[in-house]
């Protein structure tokens, strides 16, 4: 399998911690292949037209996307039930706090891109909306942190692991822990493990950005 990447990429961290969980990460070949929301890559194009990373390329040619895509393949190759619990209660609990991290990883997304439209152009109705919704996700996560406690990785605690570390990794004077002890608590166990540590965040070298404080 080839694994159109970056090392930046937070989705793409998703998929390669949980490649890591599902003992898969060996039949994986990662790509380099840079994009951007204005820079086009043909050969990212070429098997996603939505030139996003990241993008798995099968051994058929097959080309999945995206990261929660990618995510229950890696599942299902693994035999089932490694990513994704297999009884409901926890299939939906993990499927939900999946989608309520790569909301948040969204919200980021969005406000780093509204910050780089300049003065003039930035709209301060959307940077409070992000920044209102990205705090609303943490403070989510801080409800449900004793919940997380334990020695269960699944892909909903990969997907909030990663999230955390990619407000340390871009934008630390978030303070995304200030008020949430318990999930600072569960994220620093959760940052030692194995999987995490095998597939850090990397610098690209991109400017670093701060984020606008909520109005």
């Amino acid at each position: 399998m080839k694994l159109l990447w970056s090392p930046s990429a937070p989705f793409v961290r998703k998929v390669m911690v949980a490649a890591q969980v599902a003992d898969l990460a060996e039949s994986i070949e990662c790509v380099r292949s840079p994009v951007g929301p204005a820079r086009l890559n043909p050969e990212v194009m070429a098997s996603n037209p939505l030139n996003k990373v990241p993008t798995l390329l099968l051994e058929d040619g097959t080309a999945l996307y995206d990261s929660r895509v990618i995510c229950d393949y890696l599942d299902v190759r693994a035999g089932g039930g490694v990513l994704v619990p297999r009884d409901p209660d926890g299939r939906w609990q993990a499927l939900r706090r999946q989608c309520l991290a790569d909301g948040m990883l969204d919200m980021l997304i969005l406000r780093r891109d509204e910050h780089f439209r300049g003065e003039g152009h930035r709209s301060s109705a959307h940077v409070h909306a992000y920044a209102t919704k990205t705090q609303a996700a943490l403070d989510a996560m801080e409800a449900e942190a004793e919940a997380l406690a334990g020695d269960t990785i699944d892909i909903g605690r990969i997907a909030i692991g990663v999230a955390l570390a990619y407000l340390d990794f871009r934008v630390p004077e978030e303070r995304w822990r200030d008020g949430r002890p318990r999930l600072a608590d569960w994220e620093a166990g959760f940052a030692r493990h194995p999987a995490m540590q095998a597939v850090p965040f990397v610098d690209d070298g991109k400017k670093r950005f701060a984020f606008y404080q909520i109005a």
